[in-house]
């Protein structure tokens, strides 16, 4: 089979997600990443980090984003605040924890607080309006990209559970608009107990 063949290409791609992780980041290093994230991250932060920390760092695998996104998702707040301040931790601890959550939040804050002023004066002109219908365009084919993305792993290890609570859980909330909290209290010790088996087995 040639190199140059598509498959080969997304078995690369896939290949350079699980490599060998880079060493820790240090306190800066967390602050500048999810500063750079989050201001590029116009219509929603989870594509760039998954891009910065799985793919150009390095710092974590494909299945240890996912996993530790699935926590920040289960936890109140925001997911990806959560999910800065615990990346942060797991490498710094709580000084970590604290530079990473700066980085995201501190500039975006800074200039938001500046267009905010600048829409008060200009928001009703049609072409800004124009304009911003576009970007939240952008950011949905983003959010796409980033969920299918997200969904690699599963896809390629064919685990028939997981990718059926997967679907479950997207009816319950996206289809049967059935209330978050419901479906999740009823899917965690659904995923735990699969994940356990699933484990056991394995193990055997």
């Amino acid at each position: 089979m040639s190199l140059d063949s598509p498959s080969a290409a997304s078995s690369g791609s896939y290949m350079s997600e699980v490599a060998v992780q880079a060493p820790p980041p240090g306190l800066i290093a967390l602050f500048f990443a999810f500063a750079k994230m989050s201001l590029a991250g116009f219509g929603g932060v989870l594509p760039f980090a998954r891009r910065a920390i799985v793919e150009q760092h390095r710092w974590m695998s494909a299945d240890e984003f996912n996993e530790t996104f699935a926590l920040c998702h289960f936890l109140p707040g925001p997911n990806i605040v959560n999910l800065s301040f615990v990346f942060g931790s797991r490498f710094r601890g709580l000084k970590g924890g604290l530079a990473a959550f700066l980085g995201l939040v501190g500039p975006p804050m800074v200039l938001v607080m500046g267009l905010a002023v600048l829409y008060a004066h200009f928001g009703d002109i049609p072409v800004l309006r124009r304009i911003l219908a576009g970007i939240s365009c952008a950011a949905v084919g983003l959010l796409v990209a980033t969920v299918f993305r997200m969904m690699m792993p599963l896809l390629k290890r064919r685990e028939v559970p997981p990718l059926v609570l997967m679907v479950a859980v997207f009816a319950g909330i996206g289809l049967a608009r059935w209330p978050l909290q419901i479906v999740l209290l009823v899917a965690i010790p659904i995923s735990l107990a699969v994940t356990f088996l699933m484990q056991k087995r394995a193990s055997s």
